[in-house]
């Protein structure tokens, strides 16, 4: 009896669980294509002229319906970021977007001091963190190393979600709906955002939408994860540091040790 008490949680539990895998690994529509992001892997880094062009793709496209609120300006000049200086952020905020200030009771010109604003007229989700909530090609019921080492998959969800209309539309309730292969249930109500050639990159670099798409996924995985090259370094150092005293520890056991071990009995 006590024992059926311990495991009932945990039986519970793995029931309320099985609906959502089994949701998950039956539709069989969604597909996850496998990009090849700088950041990836325990060494893996931002792309500093990807994320200007990631930025650029978000600016002239996104932010008509998607907001960035929990992203500060000021961010865009750090080092691992797209890098811009801090007149350029100033120039950049100024330009392209407004904030409401309470003080004024109206709205200003943007400064380096403020977050991107958030969208709220569109109705449409924020991606300040969208790289770190959705799960793509590496999870959420992948191998576990594969998840260490790659992380979720977040931008190869979003890159492919942009990539993956198949132009094929219907209606719903009055709504809209268009087939997408990337997104859960195979039809999104949102309008396919990307073409290709939607904008021009000021490097030169190509701007078909393949390129447009992963360039975005890239700046939003920093937008979500703008210190993700210091945690890699800290934990690069943490396990050196680990396998150093480990070594040490093993060392100093030997010496310690030695005496008894080969002690001579008379």
């Amino acid at each position: 009896m006590k024992k059926n008490s311990v495991l009932a949680p945990f039986i519970i539990l793995a029931t309320l669980s099985l609906p959502t895998f089994s949701l998950a690994a039956g539709s069989g529509k969604q597909h996850i294509e496998n990009f090849a992001f700088s950041f990836e892997g325990p060494l893996g880094t931002y792309d500093e002229t990807q994320l200007q062009r990631g930025l650029k793709v978000y600016t002239e496209i996104c932010s008509s319906c998607h907001g960035l609120k929990y992203v500060p300006l000021r961010t865009l000049s750090d080092k691992g970021g797209p890098h811009f200086t801090e007149e350029q952020v100033r120039v950049y905020a100024a330009e392209n977007f407004e904030v409401f200030d309470p003080d004024l009771d109206d709205y200003r010109e943007a400064k380096s001091t403020d977050n991107f604003p958030e969208n709220i007229d569109a109705g449409a989700p924020d991606l300040s963190l969208m790289a770190k909530a959705r799960a793509g090609f590496h999870g959420p019921y992948g191998t576990g190393i594969s998840q260490l080492v790659n992380g979720m998959g977040g931008p190869e969800y979003i890159a492919s979600l942009l990539v993956s209309y198949t132009g094929e539309e219907k209606e719903e309730a009055g709504v809209t709906l268009y087939e997408n292969t990337a997104f859960p249930g195979g039809w999104i109500s949102m309008s396919p955002p990307l073409y290709g050639e939607d904008v021009d990159f000021d490097d030169g670099h190509s701007n078909d939408l393949h390129h447009e798409a992963e360039d975005v996924a890239a700046f939003l995985m920093w937008a979500a994860e703008p210190k993700m090259m210091d945690r890699k370094y800290t934990g690069f150092v943490g396990v050196f540091l680990l396998g150093f005293l480990a070594v040490l520890l093993y060392f100093t056991n030997k010496k310690l040790w030695a005496p008894v071990k080969y002690r001579k009995t008379a």
